[in-house]
């Protein structure tokens, strides 16, 4: 299937939320050693990020893409 611009757009912003959602998870390794509160921050984030993810992978699903990992 051949896609069309809006879903080459689509799919290159999941990809840019996929990466920021991985980088986001690792962050709450390197928080581990500032605190419970830290720990927290970068747990939320990580959950938002992961989210927005979701969100962009769902609407391509919608349009019938699908990406290949």
């Amino acid at each position: 299937m051949t896609s069309s611009p809006a879903h080459a757009d689509l799919i290159a912003t999941y990809r840019r939320a996929e990466a920021e959602a991985t980088h986001k998870f690792g962050l709450i390794k390197a928080a581990a050693n500032k605190g419970p509160k830290a720990i927290q921050a970068a747990t939320d984030t990580a959950a938002k990020a992961a989210k927005r993810r979701d969100s962009y992978a769902k609407k391509l699903q919608a349009l019938g893409v699908e990406l290949k990992d």
